[in-house]
């Protein structure tokens, strides 16, 4: 059992750090609104901290989830840090989706005080949060990862190491990238039902036991059909992500029609005031276009 600092309770680190507690580690968490990080410690049984620095001291692992690049600096470095607090071994494992950019420069920075560097970022939404089933991809040099891994399965169904630093970011932009088509191609599916006098219950009944079948499908459907968007992951980071995508695209000399198309659609279902809204109101712009 590990000594871990978690930096980050959104609707995914707090579950997370949950598990990590759950499985026997030794957790301290901080979170920017500490009235958060004060109730994980009372509901876990575990400790919170006034800064990443202070979560840091001692810790074996410190694991990251926060909202982007910027914020990622802001909670490794300065003088408040969790790199001032780390020892000498010590590794952290950032799950948030950031640049491959900032990954490579803040595990630069790691490495030059003897810090391992895991980019780790995960998919599975919530729920997979919840139930401790996510999808972890994960960059950095084997002998890092293999140390990582056995605390990372506390909430994770799959943990892949995918390459040198970096690659997991890359990973996780193939994901963002494949849901963008695919929740716009459901969206097109289910209203196309809908226009034609269809019952969209039944339609998915059908079609989703067969190719066209997908996780979006079997655990959205429902939502999209009742006109319900108030979960899940919000808009306003989708658009983050995909931003990250078309920016790494343009530097790799690599083709994103469809993403830079849906990209814009969802700059539509912000202008909707749909910014928190689940990825899957595009079915919602579609309705009001």
């Amino acid at each position: 059992m590990a000594k871990v600092a978690f930096l980050g309770l959104g609707v995914m680190g707090y579950p997370m750090a949950g598990h990590l507690q759950a499985a026997g580690h030794d957790v301290t968490v901080y979170n920017r609104t500490a009235a958060k990080a004060e109730a994980w410690a009372k509901e876990h049984a575990g400790s919170h901290a006034a800064t990443p620095r202070e979560a840091a001291q001692g810790a074996d692992f410190v694991m990251t989830c926060v909202g982007n690049d910027d914020d990622l600096r802001s909670v490794c470095t300065g003088k408040d840090g969790a790199f001032a607090g780390m020892e000498e071994g010590a590794i952290l494992v950032d799950h948030t989706t950031v640049s491959a950019k900032v990954t490579r420069d803040l595990a630069a920075i790691a490495a030059g005080g003897g810090i391992g560097y895991v980019d780790a970022p995960i998919s599975g939404g919530q729920a997979g949060a919840e139930n401790g089933q996510l999808s972890v991809m994960c960059g950095g040099d084997q002998a890092t990862y293999d140390k990582a891994a056995p605390v990372i399965d506390a909430y994770a169904k799959i943990c892949r190491r995918m390459g040198d630093v970096g690659a997991g970011q890359i990973t996780k932009m193939c994901n963002q990238i494949a849901i963008a088509g695919l929740v716009q191609g459901l969206s097109e599916s289910l209203h196309f039902a809908q226009a034609s006098g269809l019952d969209g219950e039944k339609v998915v009944e059908v079609i989703s036991q067969g190719a066209a079948g997908s996780w979006q499908m079997v655990n959205r459907h429902k939502t999209m059909l009742a006109d319900e968007y108030e979960h899940g992951f919000a808009v306003d980071w989708m658009r983050k992500d995909l931003n990250i995508c078309l920016t790494t695209a343009d530097e790799i000399g690599a083709s994103l029609p469809v993403t830079a198309l849906v990209d814009q659609f969802y700059k539509d279902v912000q202008k909707m005031g749909g910014g928190r809204w689940d990825t899957s109101s595009l079915l919602k712009r579609l309705k009001d276009v």
